[in-house]
């Protein structure tokens, strides 16, 4: 799986998932590859896995005043703080483009399963995944504002499929100060 073709991918579930659900039109960012998980030192940041023959996790992550903006676009309500509903909302979306991009990914990778996304909102943390693979970071822009998906996809060392475990899970470790 190319760089270029994991860009396109999430460029095209990204702008369908902010097209149709949330009636947002987004700018494309330039995409580059990454040797760690990037991530924002403040915000809010969701993480989702994604296992079979090829295994990896993704990323989407935007400032919090961005995700109470998408937040409210969604829920069709007004937030002016980051609570509960607001996290769901972004774990909701990470969800659509993500699962997006696996559905896609499977007609080359075969069958993927998703994990439920866990998302994170505070101040001074950083994000580090132990897998040792690329990640190919895709940025938007929306009204002066940068959201950025990222993925790391790599074969599974064992060659698992979907409905046997891996032999190394892929994790990510969390450090807020």
């Amino acid at each position: 799986m190319t760089h270029e073709k994991l860009v396109s991918l999430i460029r095209h579930s990204t702008r369908d998932v902010f097209t149709t659900m949330l009636g947002l039109e987004l700018a494309d960012g330039e995409p580059y590859v990454h040797d760690s998980a990037p991530g924002p030192s403040e915000g809010v940041i969701a993480l989702i896995g994604l296992a079979g023959r090829w295994a990896g996790s993704g990323t989407f992550s935007c400032t919090a005043p961005m995700a109470m903006r998408l937040a409210s676009q969604l829920l069709m309500q007004p937030y002016e703080a980051i609570n509960e509903e607001v996290l769901d909302a972004v774990g909701e979306i990470t969800n659509m483009v993500l699962g997006n991009v696996k559905t896609a990914l499977e007609e080359e990778l075969g069958p993927m399963g998703l994990s439920i996304p866990t998302v994170v909102y505070g101040r001074n943390f950083t994000t580090r995944s132990v897998a040792r693979s690329k990640w190919t970071v895709v940025p938007f822009h929306l009204d002066g504002e940068v959201i950025e998906v990222h993925l790391c996809l790599a074969p599974s060392r064992d060659g698992a499929t979907l409905g046997r475990p891996a032999r190394e899970q892929v994790t990510a470790v969390l450090s807020i100060e």
